[in-house]
Formats: structure tokens, C-alpha cells, sequence
């Protein structure tokens, strides 16, 4: 499992950058406002964006990415009439400053280990060396994260490179939708608690392996994170699910962290067409394109989706 899908797939950990961004040791090297080789600066075709009707009831699916450079531009006045003609924004997990500071707290609740118990303490002498080493690279001393469990070791080290080079939630799209909506209401499909509870729930073995693979992967998740925002940016969803297949290569990670969740946000969405209005959700992309995507669940319910963008 690539840990760009990870962070492609779920907004909570992106709640773990705050946490730990006011770090020096670990944020030294940010560069910050640097963009993404490979990225569109400038919306061309644009993200895509589905809408979903009945008689009373308008639902626009729209697929985000939780984290970008500065400079991409793709806020257009399509997205822009959709945002703003809709009674309600609806995200992945809350995302407002006080529901972040409350999934830092959370996150720093269950993410730590028993008394008594370090991270490196569940390393084997060879994962010690490999996992020492990505700290370094990082300029973050050894011990940086021993008192977490390794998930919460892995997910950060998956978000600190893409930090120091020039990736952020403040530029992500679920931001900048919420600077748009001002006081209009705002809704959820899951809680942070739901999100990190998927890493959480994992064997000690199984998370171990999650941060092995977080650490010799850490050069790898910018150039396919670049490659899906590339995907994304110009709207082609087919390759997006290309690029997301790569790297999501566990069965068992898939159903939890996709098709699971794909299946309980098109019952949502069912139910919500029961009410009258208007309402705009941001997910991520990922979870609108390839194989049981959410559109695949609400075509099984005969539900037509139309894409508007």
C-alpha cells in the first residue's frame, strides 16, 4: 500500500499537520509556495464534478485533493455557482478550526502507546536502522516519535515530506471551499474518530508494517502524489483510478479505506434526496472515479448521476 492512496483517500490525518508543523526539528526544510513539478499551474479542463437530482433535491459531487502546492488554480465559475446555490457544505469529516484542534487532540489521544512501551521498542534491529535513517533525512532526531503508536509515526511521515516540499492542507481544497461558504451550514459523511479508528484498529504488527513502508517510501509519495493532483487538475477521472490502482494494492486496505466507505456515502446520499435543497459534498477524488466508486454505488440504487464537469 503506497501511502499517497493513504492520504488521498482521507482528510483526518491532514489534521496531524498543525500538530506537528510549529516543530523545528521537523519542519525546517519547508519549502514553502514551491510548486509541484509535473502539476498544471492553471485550470485548463478543470476537476471533475458530478451532480445528483430529483424533483426537490440537488446533490453536486465533487472530488477534492485534501492537500496542494500554492498556485494551482481551479476554483472556476462552475464549481463557484454550485458552491453557492447550495443550502449545505458537506466534507469527508468536520473541518473547521475548532473540529481540527479536536482531531489533533483525538489523534494524540488513542495514537499513543502505554507506559512503558516506544515505537522503536517494536522495531526489529534492521527496521530500528531503516527507520532512523528516514528521521534523519527528515532532520528529526530518534526518538521524535516514540512515545506513538507506529500508524500515527507512519501517517506523519508520509505528510512531513510533502510539507517541506511545498504541499499543504491550507492550499488544499476542502480549505478553500470552507474560506468561500462563510456562515452557511456545514456537514459531515464520517468523524475523525471513524478515520483514524481505521488505522488504530490495525494489529501492532500491521501498523509496523504501515510505517516500514511510510519510511522506505517517503521519496516516492510527492512524484505519485504530483502524479494524481496532475490527473485530477485536468478532470481526466479514468486516469485518476489509474494512478490510485497503482498504489492501492492491499484487497483488505481497499474495502476499508475505498469501496466501504464508497457504499455508506451513496446510502447517504439516498437518504438525503428524501429532503428538499441543495448541498455540495467534497470527498476525495479518489472516491469518485474507477471501479465502485460512489457513482457505481448510487447507479446500483438507480440513482442517475450526471457529470456537470
Amino acid at each position: 500500500m503506497k501511502l499517497s492512496s493513504v492520504l488521498a483517500l482521507t482528510a483526518a490525518p491532514f489534521a496531524l499537520f498543525a500538530l506537528f508543523a510549529a516543530s523545528p526539528a521537523l519542519a525546517d526544510n519547508h519549502a514553502a509556495g514551491e510548486a509541484a513539478p509535473g502539476t498544471a499551474t492553471a485550470a485548463t479542463t478543470g476537476p471533475a464534478m458530478w451532480k445528483v437530482a430529483d424533483e426537490d433535491t440537488t446533490i453536486y459531487l465533487f472530488g477534492t485533493v485534501h492537500v496542494l502546492p500554492e498556485g494551482i488554480e481551479w476554483y472556476d465559475a462552475t464549481i463557484a455557482n454550485a458552491l453557492e446555490g447550495a443550502d449545505m457544505l458537506v466534507t469527508e469529516v468536520p473541518m473547521d478550526k475548532a473540529s481540527e484542534a479536536q482531531m489533533q487532540q483525538l489523534a494524540m489521544q488513542i495514537g499513543v502507546l502505554p507506559q512503558g512501551t516506544t515505537l522503536r521498542s517494536l522495531l526489529t534491529p534492521e527496521q530500528t536502522v531503516v527507520y532512523e535513517a528516514g528521521l534523519a533525512k527528515l532532520g528529526a532526531p530518534p526518538a521524535a516519535f516514540d512515545p506513538v503508536k507506529p500508524w500515527l509515526a507512519g501517517l506523519t511521515l508520509a505528510i512531513l515530506p510533502l510539507m517541506q516540499q511545498g504541499y499543504s492542507p491550507e492550499s488544499g481544497v476542502e480549505k478553500v471551499l470552507l474560506s468561500k461558504v462563510g456562515d452557511k451550514p456545514q456537514g459531515a459523511l464520517e468523524t475523525a474518530e471513524f478515520q483514524f479508528g481505521i488505522f488504530d484498529g490495525m494489529t501492532t504488527e500491521a501498523q509496523v508494517a504501515f510505517l516500514m513502508e511510510a519510511v522506505e517510501g517517503m521519496d516516492e509519495v510527492k512524484p505519485m502524489l504530483d502524479r494524481m493532483v496532475a490527473e485530477w487538475i485536468e478532470g481526466d477521472a479514468v486516469e485518476l483510478a489509474n494512478v490510485m490502482n497503482e498504489s492501492l494494492d492491499d484487497p483488505a486496505v481497499a474495502e476499508a479505506l475505498l469501496y466501504s466507505r464508497n457504499a455508506n456515502w451513496a446510502e447517504w446520499i439516498d437518504a438525503r434526496l428524501d429532503a428538499p435543497g441543495s448541498v455540495f459534498i467534497a470527498v476525495g477524488a479518489g472516491h469518485l472515479a474507477g471501479d465502485r466508486s460512489v457513482q457505481d454505488y448510487l447507479a446500483e440504487k438507480g440513482i442517475s448521476v450526471t457529470r456537470v464537469k
